[in-house]
């Protein structure tokens, strides 16, 4: 987790600043980190989400204030055993660490090429810890025959205007590139790992990745390569594939394996340049628009629920299914939607295949009557029919579904109430 603010980087950086943190209020700003620009990279049409991250509001406090909490996080016990294991692996001068960046990236010996670890200055606030970092990786990267190792440096990444400061556990630097090194608590068990925690540790190396790639470009005075599956030959830029240490089986033994990262690192970049600029998100909101989240001298909430409801609803969401699991207001937005009789609790496939069609009832109607305003309740229709089909009642004067027609999923047409499933 990381302990920085996100300050905007372009010209009208204070009133940009001000104005964040009016919306915010005098709570303690949460910063944005690479789990949750992964998440953010993965919905980048959600104004809600991208409002609050670049204000720092606390997401799981508002959900609570909203009534509507959110089992989402990481477990406390999955964190002690991450932090323990770290601690592990860099005791000692980084013996245990060490093992496998030797197997894997050469590192050699003690005494062949003393590896360098600069003070980063992590006590220090996070523009002064980003400034050192740089130092440092320039540094390094100007050295071909040096090893260093940068142990947590903070990065920049500019997003939607803004900037987040990001803290990968460690980056590798060699030959005028650098490795960005994930340290997991997951174990690899005979060789292989839970593919969906690898798959999360790659969207979030593959912002890490993206964040140095930004950084040589900038010191190079070139931009980003347009294509993200090839690497930037520039001094200081990353490799396309980072190296995961996980304990082996259930010891703390550390294991390595080299992931590639270009196909997150694709759609991370992709998405994050969809997302609209936060200056124009918050003109787009109404006056008195705040989450103040403080309390009042007297206990009492500075702002009542109903108040923070009402600026929530001003920001429009993109909800759908996944967001209960990546969000911590994916529970509230799910019950907008419900109210609203919305589509999209259906699913972004089944919205995709609606077109026009914005409510559950209009699906149905146009699912019932073959009527509509698009090809899409043509869909419906034949989606009902095999529905029906199946269930043995095919309905009176039912059109027969077509070989070769595109129908949506029979599944997600929903049923009326007290139909067999």
């Amino acid at each position: 987790m990381n302990v920085s603010t996100n300050v905007p980087s372009n010209g009208h950086a204070e009133p940009l600043a001000q104005r964040l943190a009016e919306l915010r209020g005098p709570a303690p700003q949460r910063s944005l980190n690479a789990r949750s620009l992964a998440a953010l990279a993965a919905n980048p049409g959600c104004h809600r989400r991208a409002v609050l991250d670049a204000a720092g509001v606390d997401k799981s406090a508002l959900a609570a204030r909203l009534g509507r909490p959110a089992p989402f996080g990481q477990s406390p016990f999955a964190i002690a055993r991450g932090v323990i294991f770290e601690s592990r692996l860099k005791a000692d001068d980084y013996a245990a660490l060490l093992e496998p960046l030797r197997r894997h990236l050469g590192v050699p010996v003690d005494g062949d090429a003393p590896l360098q670890v600069p003070d980063l200055l992590r006590r220090s606030g996070p523009a002064v810890r980003a400034d050192r970092t740089a130092e440092a990786l320039a540094r390094a990267a100007a050295d071909p025959a040096a090893w260093t190792l940068l142990d947590h440096p903070l990065l920049r990444l500019e997003v939607a205007g803004s900037t987040a400061y990001l803290e990968p556990d460690a980056v590798v630097v060699h030959g005028g590139r650098c490795t960005v090194v994930e340290i997991k608590s997951f174990p690899v068990l005979d060789g292989s790992a839970d593919p969906a925690k690898v798959g999360a540790a790659a969207r979030q190396a593959a912002v890490y990745v993206l964040a140095l790639q930004q950084a040589a470009a900038a010191r190079a005075g070139r931009p980003v390569a347009a294509d993200p599956y090839t690497e930037q030959a520039l001094p200081g830029s990353p490799r396309l594939s980072v190296l995961l240490v996980c304990p082996k089986d259930f010891g703390n033994r550390p294991t390595a394996v080299a992931v590639d990262v270009r196909r997150e690192l694709a759609t991370t970049r992709r998405q994050l340049s969809r997302m609209t600029g936060i200056g124009r998100l918050l003109d787009a909101l109404p006056p008195g628009a705040d989450f103040d989240l403080a309390p009042t001298e007297d206990g009492a909430p500075v702002r009542s629920a109903g108040e923070l409801a009402a600026s929530v609803a001003a920001v429009p969401a993109a909800y759908s299914p996944d967001c209960l699991s990546t969000c911590e207001l994916g529970f509230h937005c799910r019950a907008q939607a419900r109210c609203g009789d919305r589509v999209e609790q259906l699913g972004r496939g089944v919205r995709g295949e609606l077109g026009s069609i914005r409510t559950v009832t209009e699906a149905l109607a146009a699912a019932t009557t073959g009527t509509g305003p698009d090809e899409a309740a043509e869909r419906l229709a034949y989606a009902a029919a095999l529905r029906a089909e199946a269930l043995g009642r095919v309905p009176a004067g039912a059109a027969p579904v077509p070989a070769g027609a595109v129908v949506v999923p029979a599944e997600a047409v929903p049923l009326p109430a007290g139909a067999a499933g």
